[in-house]
Protein backbone atom coordinates (compact mmCIF):
# COMPACT_ATOMS: atom_id res chain seq x y z
CA UNK A 1 0.00 0.00 0.00
CA UNK A 2 1.05 3.45 -0.98
CA UNK A 3 2.20 5.85 1.79
CA UNK A 4 -0.85 8.48 2.32
CA UNK A 5 -3.58 6.72 0.75
CA UNK A 6 -6.96 6.94 2.66
CA UNK A 7 -8.72 3.57 2.83
CA UNK A 8 -12.02 4.20 2.71
CA UNK A 9 -14.82 2.28 4.76
CA UNK A 10 -18.97 2.80 4.12
CA UNK A 11 -21.02 3.43 7.30
CA UNK A 12 -23.74 1.54 7.66
CA UNK A 13 -25.90 4.22 9.24
CA UNK A 14 -25.59 6.97 7.18
CA UNK A 15 -24.19 5.06 3.73
CA UNK A 16 -21.52 7.63 3.14
CA UNK A 17 -17.72 6.85 2.64
CA UNK A 18 -14.89 7.82 5.25
CA UNK A 19 -11.77 7.17 5.69
CA UNK A 20 -11.18 3.90 7.77
CA UNK A 21 -9.50 5.69 10.34
CA UNK A 22 -12.85 8.39 11.20
CA UNK A 23 -14.95 5.47 11.77
CA UNK A 24 -15.86 3.29 14.66
CA UNK A 25 -15.46 -0.65 13.86
CA UNK A 26 -18.08 -3.09 14.73
CA UNK A 27 -16.66 -6.34 15.38
CA UNK A 28 -18.42 -10.49 15.33
CA UNK A 29 -15.60 -12.42 16.95
CA UNK A 30 -15.28 -15.56 16.41
CA UNK A 31 -16.90 -16.44 19.39
CA UNK A 32 -20.57 -14.80 18.07
CA UNK A 33 -19.93 -11.82 20.32
CA UNK A 34 -20.56 -8.54 18.97
CA UNK A 35 -18.94 -4.67 20.39
CA UNK A 36 -17.52 -1.94 19.63
CA UNK A 37 -13.55 -2.07 18.83
CA UNK A 38 -12.18 1.47 19.32
CA UNK A 39 -9.05 -0.08 18.74
CA UNK A 40 -9.94 -1.74 15.49
CA UNK A 41 -7.23 -4.56 15.98
CA UNK A 42 -9.78 -6.99 17.52
CA UNK A 43 -10.28 -10.80 15.94
CA UNK A 44 -13.39 -11.35 13.81
CA UNK A 45 -15.22 -9.27 10.86
CA UNK A 46 -15.85 -6.03 11.36
CA UNK A 47 -18.28 -3.40 10.22
CA UNK A 48 -17.78 0.27 10.61
CA UNK A 49 -20.19 3.16 11.24
CA UNK A 50 -19.99 6.61 12.25
CA UNK A 51 -18.20 7.88 15.56
CA UNK A 52 -21.99 9.27 16.32
CA UNK A 53 -24.68 8.52 17.65
CA UNK A 54 -27.24 8.94 15.02
CA UNK A 55 -25.60 6.64 12.73
CA UNK A 56 -25.56 3.76 15.19
CA UNK A 57 -29.31 4.78 15.59
CA UNK A 58 -30.03 4.37 11.82
CA UNK A 59 -27.68 1.23 11.61
CA UNK A 60 -29.89 -0.13 14.56
CA UNK A 61 -33.22 0.58 12.81
CA UNK A 62 -32.30 -0.96 9.62
CA UNK A 63 -30.52 -4.24 10.95
CA UNK A 64 -27.45 -3.26 9.34
CA UNK A 65 -25.39 -5.25 11.33
CA UNK A 66 -27.85 -8.35 11.39
CA UNK A 67 -27.04 -8.78 8.25
CA UNK A 68 -23.47 -7.94 8.09
CA UNK A 69 -22.81 -10.50 10.91
CA UNK A 70 -25.70 -13.06 9.30
CA UNK A 71 -27.40 -13.03 13.61
CA UNK A 72 -30.00 -11.26 15.26
CA UNK A 73 -28.67 -8.95 17.90
CA UNK A 74 -29.84 -8.28 21.01
CA UNK A 75 -31.05 -4.65 22.06
CA UNK A 76 -28.67 -4.95 24.87
CA UNK A 77 -25.78 -5.03 22.70
CA UNK A 78 -27.07 -2.00 20.62
CA UNK A 79 -27.87 -0.16 24.08
CA UNK A 80 -24.16 -1.28 25.58
CA UNK A 81 -22.67 0.09 21.93
CA UNK A 82 -24.73 3.47 22.28
CA UNK A 83 -23.43 4.03 25.78
CA UNK A 84 -19.92 3.24 24.57
CA UNK A 85 -20.21 6.07 21.54
CA UNK A 86 -21.61 8.29 24.41
CA UNK A 87 -19.04 8.11 26.83
CA UNK A 88 -16.37 8.46 23.97
CA UNK A 89 -17.61 11.96 22.98
CA UNK A 90 -17.32 13.43 26.56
Amino acid sequence: MKAGREIKRMCTGCGEMFDKRTLVRVVKSPEGEVSLDLTGKKNGRGAYVCNNLECLKKARKKKAFERAFSMKIDDAVYDRMEEEIKNGQK
